[in-house]
């Protein structure tokens, strides 16, 4: 049954990915599997090592200034991190979409048809 109050979408709400932790993880794993240290690619975006920790982690959200200066550092284009994160997010859609499971149940001696019956269930 449904929460009168609206505290299932409140919840559902706060489940979701924010933008700012996708682009975070986007960064971090592009500076990863350049084998970089956060205090190369800081110091060469001129932003603190503490900053750019905050921005992977997700926990500050980046001007558009600060993060054309991380992808500079990074040496990546702020296109393919923006293609990269959408994917997450269509990713993190579909983990989150309903399952449906089909069920074949036996169809009885009187029906008309031989064969299943098939059934959706949520």
């Amino acid at each position: 049954m449904p929460d009168p109050v609206g505290n299932d979408d409140l919840a559902s709400r706060r489940s979701r990915l924010l933008l700012r932790t996708l682009i975070g993880l986007v960064l971090r794993r592009s500076r990863l599997e350049q084998g970089r240290t956060l205090a190369d690619v800081a110091r060469m975006a001129r932003v603190s090592m503490q900053y750019l920790s905050e921005l992977e982690r997700g926990r500050k959200e980046a001007s558009s200034e600060v993060l054309a200066a991380i992808c500079d550092a990074l040496r990546v284009d702020l296109a393919d991190v923006l293609t990269e994160v959408a994917r997450d997010l269509a990713a993190e859609r579909a983990r989150m979409a309903p399952v449906v499971r089909i069920e074949a149940v036996p169809a009885r001696a009187a029906s008309r048809g031989s064969g299943d019956v098939f059934c959706l269930a949520a």
